[in-house]
């Protein structure tokens, strides 16, 4: 029954689209139908994964493929857990489209989004249960070639275009990467199936080689640093919904396969672990500084999505340490501080995405220093969407201080083994911690600079709070943003399910220690519901203080006595401190006003940070090649002649090494 129901969910969605082909593009009712059988279908998958969470044993469900005599699909609990974001996040984000991408506006692209849409979560969702090489690679190829769909939707902008192909570019070179792990898997394991490879089977090297290859594939996908140059661009100019969807769930397959592929091969040697750390680490940093540096509010948003899979990959980078050196504890807290942050990042980072569409639904622009204000005009947007900037800073008492805490302490436990196993934690825990408080200053300048003060540009008269059938999804996500920061304990059955199977065999054997044991829960949830309860009295009293002495006061005004929009702080100002302390990195261009007569006419000061491998190491690596190859242009023509010359040389080489050489030299020099 649960594979059924999970099938059945993946196959309404898949198809969820077509009715609206059929129907008029006027039509209302194609994207209405579509969004019902996505919602449908999620609501089949998530009683499908829930029973398969609460299911009294680990077993697998599988569907066999008569041609290979092998089970094709299945579902275990590590599937489950990555399907539930797929369904939850995909369904909300459709019904999200309702109102900010509705067909009949959007007459040019509604039935394509729709197609692809469904496309895209059948594809994520048949990869998470695939238990072969060649259904995972069917649909991860499906999800590759649907996001680029979605993203290129507005290709009449040369922006869109542009980044939507880098992003093809760089999915094929994970997939081409993902074939060479694929075939040194068939070579090593003897089949194409996910089955386990037992140590001392095959030698160090292969395995090292299928670790790297991995992780190169799946981080192309999950946007771990350096390889995570399509990802800015691309989330920044695909429409919100669809941001949402890539960076709330579809980075997390890149996830999904390295933890799969990890749990295949045998206990990992510590330089694994610390690859892993070292990269978490460098991309949690590095991404939130470059988040920092950003004027476009997508682009930063798509910027933090790097930091979060960094902060994903140093509790996979700790639990990985903790199989090597046989630390139970570390591999508990490092996975559940991993997985736990694969659904939070998912819940917070589509509330910012979706919060971030409402903004432009109503304002048109993306550009932090042309915002200010909304919170007055839009207050459930500006409420939600604070929510969302608490979360991703890992700020209790909401979902993001969870998973990483569980990341603080499984760093903090490995100081406490003598020797320099635990020396690791030296780097990574200030790392962690640095992530976060560069993060708080980052939407705080975000927060500031979109919904308070005042408008720092003409904004459209009409702007209002956006419809219901946006504002509903954000709820949706809030809730769940809250529920897992108050009683984190509800999700702690769930995670020891997934852990399970990363534990020594014997451990889980003989001991019965769970992540409850190793989390003081009652303090967190008392610490939670304690400042929820402060917050609450405090807004309620605001409230009622605010009915009985209305006072009115301009925000930011610094003590003038009539403040306007220029005399408060804009975004870059805000963060052009913090910037200054990581010039060496960041490398900003500044463009300086070009003020020359003596009224001159008006001028600009623009800022600008290139991104660190696309434009600093790919685009000049790039020109360079097309410089130093320039040479051979000439025998490009166009001249039909030159290239049956070109085919009669091919031919005549191909011919020559039939020649015998060695025997005619052979016969020569016999006589």
């Amino acid at each position: 029954m649960i594979f059924s129901l999970i099938i059945i969910a993946i196959s309404i969605i898949a198809i969820s689209g077509i009715p609206g082909i059929f129907l008029s593009h006027s039509s209302v009712w194609g994207q209405r139908i579509s969004v019902f059988l996505i919602c449908l279908g999620s609501l089949s998958g998530l009683v499908g994964v829930g029973l398969t969470f609460f299911y009294p044993d680990n077993a697998l469900y599988f569907f066999p493929w008569q041609a290979e005599q092998n089970p094709l699909l299945g579902i275990d609990p590590l599937s489950a857990f990555f399907l539930v974001p797929i369904f939850l996040i995909g369904s909300l984000g459709s019904i999200f489209g309702l109102g900010y991408w509705p067909q009949e506006k959007n007459k040019r692209t509604a039935v394509m989004i729709h197609n692809f849409w469904g496309i895209l979560m059948a594809g994520m969702s048949l990869l998470v249960i695939s238990r072969h090489a060649l259904s995972f690679l069917f649909g991860w190829e499906a999800m590759a070639l649907a996001a680029f769909f979605l993203m290129s939707a507005e290709d009449d902008q040369e922006e869109c275009r542009k980044s939507s192909l880098i992003y093809l570019m760089a999915t094929h070179l994970g997939t081409l990467v993902l074939f060479g792990m694929f075939l040194l898997w068939r070579y090593t394991s003897g089949s194409f199936d996910f089955i386990p490879i037992q140590e001392g089977n095959v030698s160090a090297l292969t395995i090292n080689i299928l670790f790297i290859l991995s992780f190169i594939g799946f981080g192309l996908k999950a946007g771990i640093m350096p390889l995570h140059f399509w990802l800015p661009a691309a989330h920044a100019n695909a429409p919100s919904h669809i941001s949402a969807l890539l960076s709330g769930v579809m980075l997390k397959m890149g996830i999904y396969g390295i933890i799969r592929m990890l749990s295949l091969l045998p206990v990992p040697p510590p330089l694994w672990g610390g690859i892993i750390l070292i990269a978490g680490a460098v991309s949690g940093l590095m991404g939130v500084v470059f988040a920092l540096a950003q004027h476009d509010l997508k682009r930063l948003l798509a910027y933090h999505s790097v930091e979060n899979i960094g902060i994903i990959l140093l509790g996979l980078g700790l639990a990985m340490l903790g199989r090597s050196y046989h630390h139970p504890v570390w591999v508990i807290l490092g996975m559940a501080g991993c997985l736990l942050h694969v659904w939070n990042h998912s819940l917070f980072k589509s509330l910012l995405f979706l919060g971030s569409g409402s903004v432009l639904h109503r304002t048109h622009t993306r550009q932090l220093d042309k915002l200010g204000g909304l919170a007055k005009l839009m207050p459930w947007t500006a409420g939600l969407f604070l929510i969302a900037a608490v979360a991703i800073s890992g700020l209790p008492p909401l979902n993001g201080f969870i998973s990483e805490f569980f990341i603080y302490l499984g760093l903090f436990r490995t100081l406490a083994i003598p020797g320099n196993t635990g020396s690791i934690a030296i780097i990574a825990a200030p790392v962690l911690a640095m992530i976060g408080a560069l993060a708080v200053a980052c939407f705080v300048k975000v927060y500031g600079s979109v919904f308070l003060g005042f408008p720092r540009s003409e904004i459209p008269e009409n702007t209002k709070e956006v419809p219901l059938s946006m504002i509903l999804p954000m709820i949706v996500l809030a809730v769940f943003c809250l529920f897992i920061g108050l009683a984190p304990a509800l999700v702690v059955p769930i995670l020891d399910k997934v852990i399970a199977p990363w534990l020594p065999a014997e451990w889980a054997l003989t001991n019965t220690v769970k992540l409850a044991s190793l989390v003081p829960f009652s303090a967190l949830q008392f610490i939670s519901i304690s400042l929820v309860s402060i917050f609450s009295i405090m807004a309620l009293w605001m409230f009622a203080f605010k009915k009985k002495n209305a006072q009115t006061a301009g925000t930011w005004d610094c003590g003038y006595a009539k403040p306007g929009p220029k005399m408060q702080y804009t975004a870059s100002s805000f963060a052009e401190s913090l910037i200054l302390l990581f010039t060496g990195i960041l490398k900003p261009k500044t463009h300086d006003p070009d003020i020359r007569a003596i009224f001159p006419t008006k001028s600009f000061m623009k800022s600008h940070v290139d991104e660190i491998t696309l434009d600093r190491a790919l685009i000049p690596g790039f020109l360079f090649f097309r410089k130093t190859l320039k040479w051979f242009n000439r025998f490009q023509q166009g001249k039909t002649q030159s290239y049956l010359f070109y085919i009669l040389v091919a031919v005549v080489i191909l011919l020559s090494t039939l020649i015998p050489v060695e025997q005619i030299i052979s016969s020569l020099m016999s006589r």
